[in-house]
């Protein structure tokens, strides 16, 4: 099965930066850059995983990880700027997998997708 990506953040430099990095491993990618934007293309597509930044200009990524995870099981990586403990507490609390603070190594990333796609089984 091919994995779909969703990359959420509204920062689009950072968007197209984490989607070159997973072309180039063969995902297909989807780019959001709000929270409805992402809500859209969750229920549309098929997606194998999802990478949700926090801080969007519609729906906090916080929220967008509830909505998602009230119907889907797939994989949730948050990526931010928020450093604090408490802010990734919240993060993985509210349904994420993972949680990677910016500024990230994208190879780090991919790797980190790579590893969730492992273990996430239909």
């Amino acid at each position: 099965m091919e994995h779909k990506i969703l990359v959420v953040d509204d920062e689009r430099e950072i968007a197209d930066l984490v989607e070159a990095y997973l072309k180039n491993e063969g995902y297909p990618v989807f780019k959001a850059y709000t929270g409805a934007e992402a809500l859209e293309i969750v229920t549309r597509e098929s997606l194998s995983l999802a990478i949700l930044d926090v801080m969007l200009p519609d729906i906090d990524g916080f929220t967008l990880c509830q909505r998602i995870r009230e119907k889907y099981l797939f994989p949730i990586l948050m990526l931010s700027a928020k450093v604090e403990d408490m802010d990734k507490i919240m993060g993985l609390t509210l349904g994420a997998d993972d949680y990677v603070t910016k500024p990230f190594s994208p190879p780090e990333l991919v790797a980190r997708v790579n590893t969730q796609l492992r273990r996430y089984t239909w």
